[in-house]
């Protein structure tokens, strides 16, 4: 029997209300906002950091770093330079439009064109919720096993770049990143995949290339 839960089905059609009105009125700001998806470890808030600074003085960037209930990696973005704000979640395992929609509140958005909304780590809960922005990138990393992608298909599905980072790793952990990257292009045929290695700069260039030429609308 094919059991229907509406109260998930109501949440989820409230949150893309809500979304689709925060996009909208970040399109008209012309900020574009990034959806940064990935597992704790995964090597988010270190994208970010070298994004804040890798970007400075060519985008206006801005941050939101949600977390359920520390606020360290707001804190490690906010080294940088850049506005950011923390978000506790509390029991749960992704940010959502509303969240965002108060986040927002805290920020200054005539000084900003680059929006990067770090989620909460995890690669399943964050597929279901649209927060208002206009791409989707997902990391994971050569420690979580390259079998990760084929066990998360949603998550790639509904992102616009998979990035594969800690390559210099792979040997030692005995995964294998270009079998990660066939499994992400079997998902969606037309990803953009990456591999890189913030750690020693491996493939980081084009990351930030990526994100550069990011256009609103």
């Amino acid at each position: 029997m094919h059991i229907i839960d509406t109260g998930r089905e109501d949440i989820l059609g409230a949150n893309k209300a809500i979304a689709e009105r925060v996009r909208r009125d970040l399109t008209a700001r012309r900020i574009v906002a990034v959806n940064i998806m990935g597992a704790i470890g995964s090597g988010k808030t270190i994208m970010v950091e070298t994004l804040a600074r890798r970007l400075a003085g060519k985008r206006r960037l801005a941050a939101i770093a949600g977390d359920v209930v520390s606020d360290l990696d707001a804190r490690r973005i906010r080294g940088t330079g850049i506005p950011v704000v923390g978000v506790n979640t509390g029991k749960e395992c992704h940010l959502d439009a509303h969240l965002v929609d108060h986040a927002l509140e805290e920020l200054d958005l005539t000084a900003v064109d680059l929006l990067l909304i770090e989620n909460v780590g995890n690669l399943v809960c964050p597929a279901d919720f649209d927060l208002g922005t206009h791409r989707s990138v997902v990391v994971v990393s050569s420690s979580e096993g390259d079998d990760t992608i084929e066990k998360h298909p949603m998550i790639f599905l509904g992102s616009d770049l998979a990035i594969i980072n800690k390559i210099d790793i792979e040997e030692a952990v005995g995964a294998d990143t270009w079998k990660m990257v066939a499994d992400a292009r079997k998902i969606k045929a037309r990803l953009e995949v990456l591999r890189t290695s913030f750690k020693t700069g491996e493939g980081v260039d084009e990351v930030v290339a990526w994100f550069q030429e990011l256009q609103n609308g």
